[in-house]
């Protein structure tokens, strides 16, 4: 092995070699138990992000410890077509070329997608390569393939017959630069500095008005009434008049209805049918007409007189101009609002009447609501978010699923060409030339919704959907519960009866080191690839795994990612160490006798708790406080402590050091094999170092505990002997004396059991602690000054002359008195000093007096140390 840890070359190669063995494959034991996951399918539409490499990290931990533990594992990987977003970027693509999808049609465009698709679908592989994800490539599934249309054109027709899917003209969401529905979760509400317009409404054939305001004004050209609250008092005189829409010269009725909040406003609202689903609702109740008054591209279209062919903001612009001129215009008042945007595009969301096609979501909500309170339920990790899925299942709205794209499953629904007869089937009608093809597409979360059984060959009932559906765990971003998590539950118990998953993990978001969500306009985004280049993907996992608590966001630093790189160097040098102390020795001859030294047996028992907390919190999803179990075994059992004791063991030729060269490998192995899921490569490299099996470390076997070197005695032993040699350190570094210096040391043991434990391991002390003279008794005898240190078993006393010369102390803490004192005089003038005690904020103060505090404490105990020193 090389002086130091060179992650470029320990990776190198590593992963195409696991491919070729074939290791990532499921079990071919049928006696084995299945465990299946399926990857949340990326989007082809660019490079993988910080947030995919967690979530892949995360999996292949939880697959790669269940293939050691024996299981049959499948993890299944795949990518989304992701409709709105693809679309938009070949669009893109193809207008830098002067070509726009229409010059193409529909055929050709679609060919140019797959192109595209093809190119970053290579990429995305790349990337799972560097990252080192263990999925089986031969089961690879896409969400436009063959196999996924035919389980999402069955879906759909069988919903359509029964009931649950039907199309109708409602308000929805649409989104005038991508032209297409948008589902109320994929838009995105943001603050922004609106206005209230304030306009007279003429009350016909009287000379009264009433007061309306709206924040979008261009959409009272559709208005077709306005509403006051049937209990009114004010308004009661109203009742079955008309107003005059302002600029429109057109009569509208006033109607009485509930909706109205007879304390916002003035208690008088306009109806606009078309561009409002609140106003739809009224306007079904009142039989109202529906008036559009705008395109799909946001202009406005002939039904706006006079603005026709505006945008929609110009003509927003063009009517306040034209209401002021004509007298309309009462006041405008600055209004915060929130507005829709569109989660793709980024444009402002204009809710438009369309027809399109539904889900009818209140039975299949209910469905997977009641099913949460059987043994059928599918757990979250943590439990919190069963809430947010049940909150938002009973508050769902009928989903809106049809996308007016080009890129996705095209609705398996066809109208005839005289009668407009509706045909919704698998396969086109039988005399074809007489009907038209519905020319939208599903939104994308349709096909995503049945990932989990139709990536299984669903519907056919093929070996895999029997053997591995329902899949095991999910992880997932808990931005996404909504989208994708809540319509795969909905849409697995309807199609197989069964949940589509038994656990759910999730996780939060990376943010930057302030907390800030990464994103192209704060440029603060990181690229997972260059990471790796720089520390390793095993640094990188490291990091990832130990993160954060599940359901918690995790911020990214280059100081943590350089802690992670120095842990593996630790590991690679303790590793080292070991290789050279073996010599021939390997996993295979290895011999572990019982008549054991204490640092032996506590190495093995500390071994054993390691193995059970690290399993038990891995079946828990809990990776960060089981990186923190690892953390503290290694680094300070394993190298600070064991590697440093077996010094003492190995350099005593006169010993047979079988054993100990023996369990130093030994516990490096099942070092290796639990650090394996979340660190890959270098466990790998480094156990092809200690066996002569020509076996994976993939498929080797996780480690389990052994009974028989547990050993409670033994740690607790092996713990007070530490507690002694830290207490002595501690000392040391108090009276800053260096370990090189020997000093005398007494230690006065409580009872004959602790007595015999430190005179058994006075080497380790000899060592450790470096004394010129060791008395250990039950009551050792001395008459010189000491400094003591009690711990629950013993005393530490040292001799404080051997320790410091009293006048050299006495003038370095006169000298640290001095200097505390300027910091408490400095701290006092700035706080006299009205000008900062007034001005400054609150928290700044209050800062600087802490800081007062904090010197004057210390100024009062490094002066009892003086006054100590002198009475000597």
């Amino acid at each position: 092995m090389s002086t130091k840890y060179d992650s470029q070359k320990v990776e190198a190669g590593k992963y195409q070699q696991w491919l070729e063995e074939g290791v990532f494959k499921p079990s071919e034991d049928p006696n084995a138990k299945p465990y299946s996951i399926v990857i949340p399918p990326p989007n082809v539409t660019g490079r993988l992000h910080l947030g995919h490499a967690w979530d892949v990290t995360l999996q292949d931990m939880i697959i790669r410890q269940k293939r050691m533990q024996g299981y049959d594992t499948l993890w299944l990987p795949g990518m989304d077509h992701a409709g709105i977003a693809t679309q938009a970027v070949v669009e893109a693509k193809l207008r830098e070329e002067g070509i726009s999808r229409y010059d193409l049609g529909r055929e050709k465009f679609v060919d140019e997608v797959w192109k595209w698709k093809e190119e970053y679908a290579q990429t995305i592989r790349d990337q799972w390569a560097k990252m080192g994800i263990s999925v089986d490539y031969s089961r690879e599934r896409f969400t436009l393939d063959e196999g996924l249309n035919k389980a999402v054109n069955k879906v759909f027709v069988d919903l359509y017959n029964k009931g649950l899917i039907y199309r109708g003209e409602y308000i929805i969401n649409w989104d005038p630069a991508a032209q297409t529905a948008l589902s109320d979760i994929e838009v995105e509400h943001k603050e922004v500095q609106g206005a209230f317009y304030h306009v007279r409404y003429p009350i016909v054939g009287t000379d009264e008005f009433v007061e309306i305001a709206t924040t979008r004004p261009e959409t009272m050209l559709g208005d077709t009434a306005i509403a006051v609250h049937p209990d009114d008092e004010r308004y009661q005189h109203l009742f079955g008049k008309h107003v005059l829409l302002p600029l429109m010269d057109r009569e509208i009725p006033v109607v009485a209805d509930h909706y109205v909040d007879r304390e916002f406003g003035t208690g008088v609202v306009k109806i606009t049918p078309a561009h409002d689903p609140n106003d739809f609702e009224v306007g079904n109740r009142h039989d109202l007409p529906r008036l559009n008054v705008m395109n799909l591209d946001g202009t406005m279209n002939e039904e706006a007189g006079a603005y026709n062919g505006m945008d929609r903001f110009e003509a927003r612009k063009a009517v306040v101009k034209d209401l002021k001129e004509q007298g309309y215009l009462i006041k405008i008042e600055d209004h915060l609002h929130s507005v829709g945007h569109s989660e793709r595009s980024g444009a402002v969301v204009e809710p438009l009447l369309s027809t399109q096609w539904f889900v009818k979501m209140q039975p299949l909500a209910r469905e997977a609501i009641d099913n949460q309170e059987t043994d059928n339920h599918v757990a979250f990790y943590p439990p919190r978010f069963n809430d947010t899925f049940i909150g938002w299942m009973e508050n769902v709205h009928d989903w809106v699923i049809s996308r007016q794209l080009w890129w996705g499953h095209q609705i398996p629904a066809w109208y005839h060409n005289e009668t407009g007869e509706v045909y919704v089937g698998e396969t086109e009608p039988e005399d074809a030339e007489n009907w038209t093809r519905d020319t939208d597409v599903l939104d994308t979360w349709f096909s995503s919704a049945l990932w989990p059984f139709s990536t299984m060959g669903w519907p056919e009932k093929t070996a895999d959907f029997e053997r591995y559906y329902p899949t095991d765990t999910l992880v997932t971003g808990y931005d996404i519960i909504f989208f994708w998590v809540s319509r795969m539950i909905f849409q697995g118990l309807e199609f197989t009866g069964t949940r589509p998953f038994k656990n759910v993990l999730i996780h939060g978001l990376i943010r930057d080191e302030q907390g800030r969500k990464m994103s192209k306009s704060l440029g603060n985004g990181i690229d997972p690839m260059d990471v790796i280049d720089e520390y390793g993907v095993d640094a990188l996992r490291w990091f990832l795994a130990n993160g954060s608590s599940p359901g918690q966001d995790v911020r990214y630093s280059p100081e943590r990612m350089a802690a992670a790189w120095n842990f593996i160097n630790k590991i690679w040098n303790a590793s080292r160490y070991a290789l050279m102390q073996v010599g021939d020795l390997r996993l295979e001859d290895i011999q572990i006798e019982k008549d054991q030294t204490l640092a032996n047996q506590w190495i093995l028992a500390r071994l054993q708790t390691t193995i059970k907390e690290t399993t038990r919190l891995f079946d828990r999803f809990e990776f960060g406080e089981a990186g923190r179990v690892l953390y503290n075994f290694i680094w300070h059992d394993y190298c600070d402590w064991y590697i440093e004791m077996t010094k003492e063991q190995l350099q005593d030729e006169s010993q047979d050091t079988t054993t100990t060269r023996s369990i130093l490998l030994y516990v490096l192995e099942q070092i290796l094999l639990l650090l394996h899921p979340i660190m890959p490569f270098v466990t790998e490299e480094i156990y092809q170092q200690i066996t002569r099996e020509d076996q994976s470390i993939v498929i080797a076997d996780y480690p389990v505990v052994k009974d028989e070197y547990i050993n409670d005695e033994a740690e607790e032993a092996m713990g007070e002997l530490i507690d002694v040699i830290r207490s002595v350190r501690n000392i040391r570094s108090e009276m800053n004396t260096p370990l090189s210096k020997e000093v005398d040391l007494y230690i006065k043991a409580n009872d004959e059991k602790v007595l015999n434990l430190l005179q058994e391991n006075v080497a380790y002390l000899q060592r450790f602690t470096n004394p010129k003279q060791l008395e250990i008794a039950l009551d050792p005898q001395t008459d010189t000054e000491m400094i003591t240190q009690t711990l629950p078993f013993a005393q530490i006393m040292m001799p404080l002359e051997g320790l410091i010369r009293i006048e050299d102390e006495i003038a370095r803490l006169e000298k640290e008195l001095d200097r505390l004192q300027k910091e408490v005089d400095r701290l006092d003038k700035k706080l006299q000093n009205a000008n900062f005690v007034d001005k400054a904020p609150e928290a700044v103060v209050q800062k600087e007096k802490d800081k007062r505090v904090d010197y004057v404490s210390q100024y009062d105990k490094v002066k009892e140390q003086i006054e100590h020193l002198k009475s000597l």
